[in-house]
């Protein structure tokens, strides 16, 4: 028999996430620092909401581009956070969450054979959804004494003749890396010059600790050349809801669009009408939420001092990355040992990259009282292995 599969998908490994998810769903008493997903509950005015439409049988398709109200909420909040206007009727689209905004943009945007630049360490679907897009991934990778951020110099060195388009992952997941105002300018000097767009993942802005989050897209030059890409998984702890929204020119939105009607229809009706509510009323959530994540934040940080576990401090997202490369064990290595000694799931770094070898990703979308049960395992561990030395 012929095989039915395509050496294009055959050929993407799965996602290094997904094995210690799997591992750990089948271990008892084990605690995961491991999944990049909110402990709180999505707020309740915004679930009401989404029962509210329920009970108002508001069970049908919408537009392919989503519901016109909850685009004119996106539009008021990106030029609310970020003064960039949208035009809500033609720039904007409502998706399966942030992950379908990217792939649709890429597929929208790419050619065979041309190349995304991607800095590394990122979230794991870039490169997969690069080359499902007919594209060439050029990896850049982000070093850990520019505190993991994208330098105007390695962006420019990375560009060849055939570039199209850079992803630019910030706040980042996996390091909680940012890009504050001065890097955005380098860079986007750099893009004006070549002549490529971006891609900006901002599923993470309102996650930000340190000053207010600056989108690209705001700086001079720059919205004609990027596709906007936000959510609301993170930011209002609505994960499960699905739903993501991508703001862009017109001319490419259009292509974005075609491909969202042939392959998803609509959005999920149900999560629009709770989206609304979340954009209206929802900033006290997202705050409470924040200044929750930042409480955990310090708490890791000054942690890892005291245990002298080598970390850049992040800014961003819910993540940090600290350093292993002392114990002289691969980061998947570490990962498993710190698994079945001690219970403790944590993601290794190379799982976002091939850069992110030494490193392990945490995430404190946790309980604190889970983080320093946890945290206290991760001295133990680290402790016998000094010894060992």
């Amino acid at each position: 028999m012929r095989n039915p599969l395509s050496d294009i998908i055959t050929d993407i490994k799965p996602s290094g996430i997904r094995k210690f998810f799997d591992i750990v769903s089948e271990m008892e008493d084990a605690i995961s620092l491991g999944v990049g997903e909110p402990d709180f509950d999505t707020p309740w005015h915004i679930r009401d909401e989404g029962i509210y439409s329920l009970e108002k049988g508001r069970t049908f398709y919408t537009s392919n581009a989503g519901l016109k109200e909850l685009k004119v909420e996106i539009s008021k909040y990106i030029e609310r956070t970020q003064k960039i206007s949208y035009d809500a009727n033609q720039e904007v689209i409502v998706t399966v969450g942030g992950s379908e905004a990217i792939d649709i943009a890429l597929r929208a945007m790419i050619n065979p054979g041309e190349e995304v630049l991607i800095p590394q360490p990122s979230y794991v679907s870039y490169e997969p959804c690069a080359i499902l897009a007919g594209g060439v991934p050029v990896i850049i990778e982000l070093k850990e004494e520019n505190e993991f951020r994208l330098t105007a110099k390695e962006l420019r060195d990375a560009i060849t003749e055939k570039t199209k388009v850079l992803i630019l992952p910030f706040p980042n997941n996996p390091t909680g890396a940012i890009m504050e105002k001065e890097d955005l300018e380098a860079i986007a000097e750099v893009i004006r010059e070549k002549d490529i767009f971006v891609i900006s993942d901002e599923i993470y802005a309102e996650l930000t600790y340190k000053g207010k989050h600056v989108s690209i897209a705001s700086l001079p030059g720059m919205q004609e050349r990027t596709v906007l890409i936000n959510g609301f998984s993170k930011s209002y702890a609505m994960t499960g809801w699905r739903l993501g929204y991508a703001c862009a020119p017109h001319m490419i939105m259009e292509q974005m669009l075609k491909i969202h009607q042939f392959a998803i229809m609509c959005a999920p009706t149900t999560s629009q009408y709770a989206a609304v509510e979340a954009l209206r009323n929802g900033d006290d959530d997202v705050a409470m939420m924040r200044e929750a994540y930042n409480q955990r934040r310090r708490f890791l940080m000054h942690s890892f001092k005291e245990m002298g576990l080598k970390c850049f401090e992040p800014y961003g997202a819910f993540y940090v990355f600290p350093c292993i490369k002392e114990f002289g064990m691969t980061s998947d290595e570490f990962a498993n040992r710190l698994l079945q000694e001690e219970k403790v799931a944590v993601v290794p770094g190379t799982a976002f990259g091939d850069c992110g070898e030494g490193f392990l990703r945490i995430s404190y979308a946790y309980s604190l009282e889970n983080l320093k049960i946890a945290l206290n395992k991760i001295n133990a561990f680290i402790t016998r292995l000094r010894n060992q030395k």
